[in-house]
């Protein structure tokens, strides 16, 4: 079993190891506080100082309401979210890299760790996606449904996810010269809990994968260029 004795004159706390029969444990200084660790619940007494005594019903009632008022101890650790972003010079007119990327279900064609895409027919703003990839040596899989917001005409597409794995995004396309634009993705996302482990490695990873994505992308723009009659 462990310890946390707390002692409001240091204001501080420590964690020490005690045997489950410990006769020391009435002896702990006056005032101090201690909560135990078991195996499966924990609790909170007021020592008063008296060799072998425990407080009061009261007292102990008191100490219970304080240590209900500490929530911050036991509060749930929040996901992490990572945001990443990477672009790449694209010779297609902003007018065209534009037109390529709202296709959403040829996506998967160019962007490495996208496996689907589909396009609800009833919601056109909505669209099931599926990521299937090797993570670190771990072979990940995650799906989610988003929600395309209102894109700004041959400037920006973005959405976020409704359901599944947390995350936004947005592209966006500026003009460089009348046939060749900029393209700027950042994808935000909130930490799989079996990714957690390596946060740190992830994004570069992910920016890797992004920008390998845009590579693609240039050379799908490109063709899909080359077939629209020029005048």
């Amino acid at each position: 079993m462990a310890a946390l004795y707390y002692h409001p004159a240091a204001g501080k706390a420590s964690l020490e190891a005690v045997a489950p029969s410990s006769p020391s444990l009435a002896l702990r200084p006056s005032q101090s506080k201690t909560l135990c660790i078991g195996s499966s619940r924990w609790w909170m007494r007021r020592w008063d100082g008296k060799a072998g005594g425990i407080s009061s019903s009261s007292s102990r009632a008191r100490a219970r309401a304080r240590a209900v008022a500490r929530p911050a101890l036991f509060s749930p650790v929040a996901m992490e979210w990572q945001e990443c972003t990477t672009e790449l010079e694209v010779d297609v007119p902003c007018s065209v890299a534009y037109q390529c990327y709202s296709e959403r279900e040829s996506i998967p064609q160019w962007m490495p760790f996208i496996s689907s895409v589909k396009v609800l027919e009833d919601k056109p703003d909505l669209s099931r996606w599926s990521l299937k990839y090797e993570v670190f040596g771990r072979n990940v899989e995650f799906s989610w449904l988003a929600r395309n917001m209102t894109p700004t005409k041959n400037q920006k597409i973005h959405w976020r996810s409704l359901e599944g794995l947390p995350n936004r995004g947005a592209v966006r396309f500026f003009p460089k010269t009348p046939s060749s634009c900029r393209v700027q993705l950042t994808v935000a996302y909130e930490i799989p809990e079996i990714l957690a482990p390596v946060g740190s490695a992830l994004k570069p990873f992910m920016e890797g994968l992004l920008l390998k994505g845009l590579e693609r992308f240039a050379a799908f723009a490109k063709e899909c260029n080359s077939k629209i009659p020029q005048p």
